[in-house]
């Protein structure tokens, strides 16, 4: 695929956001009861040092994993492009919740312990991947840990109905979190007990190297 044009990003942007807007609910109600426990233990195990951590949930939608993290006594903070997303993470989890565009994100420095991006960053288009996982670095405090979640497929993109998708294997999603920055720690594929056809899900957790 050629270069995307700054014009094609936004329209990107504009309707896989368009679409978690209109589906709000409907998406609620049929994910708030996932148990991600396994890929919220995975990053767990990988911060060092003792809570409460504060965990950026990057893609919070609804707020399900927010209310999740809380409730394990730690600092979580949500973002999401959708703007009803947001207003429903605030008021079903109490947490700040910000209102960004993936590929404009505005994030502190070196300030979160974690960043929790499960089943989000698929989203973006693999042309932006460096860069948005390179400030997903910076806002990694010193020795953090990014996990990450994703569909995985053979390195292609695309849209998959009204959402803009992109499907990576092991040694591609490797190779960009290496090069922003990070170092493998493990990943595994979900659902868990599944033969490896039936686990469409690339879970991985990336500490911060400096």
């Amino acid at each position: 695929m050629s270069d995307l044009t700054p014009d094609q990003l936004a329209e990107i942007a504009r309707i896989t956001v368009a679409h978690y807007n209109y589906n709000a609910e409907r998406f609620w109600d049929g994910t708030r009861d996932h148990d991600v426990s396994q890929n919220m233990d995975a990053l767990s195990a990988a911060i060092e040092g003792p809570g409460p951590w504060r965990i950026l949930d990057f893609g919070c939608g609804p707020g399900r994993d927010l209310m999740a993290w809380k409730e394990r006594g730690h600092e979580p903070v949500g973002l999401d492009g959708s703007a009803r997303f947001c207003e429903m993470a605030r008021v079903n989890s109490g947490c700040e919740v910000l209102n960004q565009d993936f590929l404009e994100l505005e994030l502190p420095d070196a300030h979160f312990h974690g960043v929790f991006a499960n089943a989000t960053l698929f989203h973006v288009p693999i042309q932006e991947l460096p860069r948005v996982l390179a400030q997903l670095r910076d806002a990694i405090a010193p020795r953090g840990v990014l996990f990450s979640s994703n569909p995985r497929g053979s390195n292609v993109e695309g849209w998959n109905g009204s959402r803009y998708s992109a499907y990576h294997d092991l040694h591609a999603w490797t190779r960009f979190a290496v090069d922003a920055g990070f170092e493998a720690v493990d990943h595994y594929y979900r659902p868990p007990g599944k033969p490896r056809s039936q686990q469409p899900w690339l879970a991985s957790t990336w500490r911060r190297r400096d």
